[in-house]
């Protein structure tokens, strides 16, 4: 089966936001790393996307403007090809030319994708559903996904290990073969 890695929204965008917390990130950074130097080393197309806010509005770290729209400085990476998007399935984001990235699979004959990124529950998941339900294979290293503690309308709070464990409860099975980054690319 022919695999892609789809590394989404390692962008220094989120290091702008209020909620951004470095205490997974050196984890976080050392299994994506992993992730795409394995790709590299296997032949398999890494394929960036970063999300942008239709603003062009120097303010909003989503917006091309800002400056923010690039990659975290502690991943090297050398994307096969880029994407952008405006909303949270990786699937529509487009390349320079107005191609979406499902068209990119399609083209390339993918049958499988590998999702990583930020964050875990958001566009990683979105992506991996939508995936899915197109009739890719989908395995989600859930170790090389980042993401934040929340609170819910309720009130209860939510560390971001409870986040990755609903996010597989949801994904295994259904969506995507859950697995750690050093496994992701094993039959």
């Amino acid at each position: 089966m022919k695999q892609a890695l789809i590394v989404i929204d390692v962008q220094h965008s989120f290091r702008q936001r209020p909620f951004w917390d470095e205490s997974e990130y050196p984890a976080f950074v050392s299994q994506i790393q992993g992730l795409i130097d394995t790709a590299v080393a296997q032949g398999v197309p890494v394929l960036q996307v970063f999300h942008v806010s239709p603003s062009d509005d120097p303010a909003n770290p989503f917006s091309l403007a800002s400056g923010h729209v690039k990659t975290l400085d502690e991943v090297r990476i050398e994307p096969t090809a880029v994407f952008h998007k405006t909303v949270h399935s990786s699937l529509y984001a487009k390349d320079a030319n107005g191609a979406t990235l499902q068209d990119w699979l399609r083209e390339h004959g993918i049958e499988g994708i590998v999702v990583s990124g930020i964050r875990t529950e958001q566009c990683c998941e979105t992506t991996s559903r939508h995936a899915s339900d197109a009739g890719y294979k989908v395995v989600f290293p859930t170790d090389a996904t980042l993401t934040f503690a929340m609170q819910s309308p309720s009130g209860k709070h939510y560390s971001p290990a409870d986040i990755r464990d609903r996010t597989e409860l949801v994904l295994q099975g259904r969506f995507a073969r859950i697995a750690r980054a050093a496994e992701a690319f094993a039959a």
